[in-house]
């Protein structure tokens, strides 16, 4: 049987970890005033088992366990997946039930929405607040980011990590520079044309937030915090999110109550036309920008 320690020694190793612990938090440390925890029986004493619980229960089981219930879900979803594809119609044959909601999107879509782009109308007009859900979705990752980096940040030593500096790069910034403005504008045009042509707002989005990549990149986050900032990326996302949600519910709320609506379809084709659609792709472009800018940078600074 082992020997117990006796009082002087624990205090004694009490003082090593003291010291330890003083060196690494950076304050006075009074050690007399440490409680000394009484010296451990052996299990020996007490006429138990030295062996752990933990060891007495058998690796075979929980293995065997965690086994068949893999097996048992893998074959409950093969089947599903067999037996619904078995479902299906035969490919060439005629099934009128399910051309139904296509004929009627292709054939009513621009009539009812005012939208050349029938995917345009589709996703923001028949399944709007499919959309609006997907914009939370981003809202909600850039928002976990934020917070996990920010937590992690606490823990680390920033002065230990080696970032790489590439703000300082002449070739860079002069191809940037050159680059930057033809960027914008094009996803501007995305933007806006979203509607009439292919594009949108999580397309010209993404090309605006790569802009603002660029830019952080080329000039770092001095300057690129000046153009989207942590308040303003909050007030933008807000703001965009709110107005998505209050305008399709003012136009499913007269639509399905068979009310005037003051937001008309306009002319096919023109640039202003397809009711609420060109806003609410500005709204998304402006959510899915802020995303893209803000997950970049906190994974490159931790910050804003």
């Amino acid at each position: 049987m082992k020997k117990p320690k006796t009082q002087p020694e624990t205090a004694k190793s009490s003082g090593t970890a003291a010291s330890s612990i003083k060196k690494w938090l950076d304050f006075d440390l009074d050690i007399d005033s440490l409680p000394v925890p009484p010296p451990r029986e052996s299990a020996e004493d007490d006429g138990g088992d030295e062996t752990p619980l933990l060891s007495r229960i058998p690796k075979s089981a929980p293995r065997f366990v965690y086994t068949a219930l893999a097996a048992i879900c893998s074959i409950v979803l093969t089947a599903t997946l067999i037996l619904t594809v078995e479902g299906m119609p035969r490919y060439g044959e005629d099934q009128d039930y399910m051309d139904t909601v296509t004929y009627e999107y292709i054939t009513h879509g621009m009539e009812y929405t005012g939208a050349v782009n029938i995917v345009a109308g589709i996703i923001l007009e028949y399944r709007a607040f499919d959309t609006l859900g997907e914009s939370f979705v981003l809202f909600c990752a850039v928002t976990c980011v934020l917070v996990l980096l920010r937590a992690d940040s606490a823990d680390s030593q920033p002065e230990d990590v080696v970032f790489r500096d590439l703000s300082h790069d002449a070739i860079l910034r002069r191809t940037v520079r050159a680059i930057v403005p033809l960027v914008f504008m094009f996803g501007v045009y995305v933007l806006l044309n979203g509607h009439l042509s292919p594009g949108g707002g999580f397309s010209g989005g993404a090309v605006i937030g790569a802009g603002l990549v660029m830019v952080s990149a080329a000039y770092g986050g001095d300057v690129s915090g000046r153009i989207v900032s942590e308040r303003v990326f909050k007030i933008v996302t807000t703001c965009a999110l709110s107005f998505y949600c209050l305008g399709k519910s003012y136009t499913f709320f007269t639509g399905a109550n068979g009310l005037h609506s003051i937001v008309g379809n306009g002319t096919p084709g023109d640039i202003l036309s397809a009711g609420l659609i060109l806003p609410l792709n500005v709204a998304v472009g402006m959510v899915v920008a802020c995303t893209v800018y803000g997950i970049y940078r906190m994974f490159d600074k931790r910050s804003f």
